[in-house]
């Protein structure tokens, strides 16, 4: 593609982001600062479809960006924004909380917020997170309140069915037996440990531990990625007026195993990614676009975060509002360990 062909198509492409309207070749002799012809400027549109970088609506004269030509303008042509110093500053004070829970929600609302699409951040792995403290508290009959402190800071508090009916002092020694031998060890390591362990003890406490076990697992774990938004995607035209693909989109969004394993082959590449249309993968997101990037804790990187928008989205603007969150968290994680 010759540069009069380039400066052509991040014309076309920027103008159909700012306003949704098929572009014309006035339009594009108006704003591309080029001295052509109305007659070469539609030649040049021709060649451009041909190539696949645009297409022409049956409605309209006008042309629109494919998903190839989104790509080009993406990888070639786009010249990216410096982050406002407002959205600087909100993002930095939304960061602010020593809890890293609180820190990885708090993420997913910020890149919500500023880019009013959906935002989404990976949660660590639970390999990661240790307990750090565990407590049983007796409610009625044989329902029970576990009370779980995991070594990031987070507290949970999970009401699990007893299959018999337990007394304070009971659950006292089932909180002292699991914090004396399980305290300081990662999920996995309590897992393995209490599967050997339990064969020797009493079958009382065998039921109550993986009982409580299995409370730890969905209350810490809240299915690998925290997402905040989703209902912005409602406001946007160009997805809200299908609702078959809207119905995709948020069945994707309940279950997460596709988002996640998206996130998880974003987190094995260095830097921003941008997945645009089908590139995904994923027949839900032919119509969005997903940015992510990588955080880090402890010099490692241990989650990505992102957000999905429409594929017509301010590339220039959400790049570095997806990066500098990345970085920013990374940063708030590292402070707080």
């Amino acid at each position: 593609m010759d540069k009069r062909a380039q400066i052509l198509l991040k014309t076309l492409v920027e103008h159909y982001i700012s306003d949704g309207q098929p572009i014309g070749s006035r339009t594009l002799l108006q704003h591309s600062g080029l001295d052509l012809s109305s007659a070469t400027i539609r030649n040049v549109m021709s060649d451009l479809e041909q190539l696949g970088f645009i297409a022409s609506p049956h409605t309209s004269a006008g042309r629109i960006p494919t998903q190839k030509g989104y790509r080009m303008f993406v990888d070639s042509l786009l010249t990216v924004q410096p982050l406002e110093a407002q959205a600087l500053q909100q993002i930095k004070s939304g960061l602010s909380s020593p809890n890293p829970s609180e820190l990885i929600a708090s993420a997913a609302d910020m890149l919500s917020q500023l880019t009013q699409f959906a935002g989404l951040v990976m949660i660590p792995k639970r390999k990661r997170i240790a307990f750090k403290h565990l407590e049983f508290l007796p409610l009625s009959e044989k329902r029970v309140l576990v009370i779980i402190v995991t070594s990031d800071g987070n507290v949970q508090n999970r009401i699990i069915m007893a299959d018999k009916p337990y007394s304070a002092s009971e659950l006292t020694q089932a909180s002292n037996y699991f914090n004396s031998h399980f305290s300081g060890h990662t999920f996995d390591e309590v897992q393995l440990k209490l599967h050997q362990e339990l064969k020797q003890m009493q079958s009382d406490m065998n039921r109550l531990m993986t009982a409580a076990l299995d409370a730890s697992n969905k209350g810490v774990e809240n299915d690998g990625v925290v997402i905040a938004g989703e209902r912005n995607l409602l406001q946007i035209d160009e997805l809200s007026t299908n609702v078959s693909s809207l119905r995709k989109l948020f069945e994707i969004f309940e279950r997460r195993t596709s988002l996640m394993q998206l996130l998880d082959n974003s987190q094995r590449a260095e830097g921003i990614q941008i997945f645009i249309g089908g590139e995904s993968g994923y027949l839900a997101l032919d119509e969005c676009s997903m940015i992510t990037a990588p955080y880090e804790a402890d010099g490692q990187v241990v989650g990505t975060l992102g957000v999905i928008g429409p594929t017509r989205m301010a590339y220039e603007r959400v790049i570095p509002i997806v990066d500098i969150t990345a970085k920013l968290l990374s940063n708030a994680l590292n402070t707080n360990n």
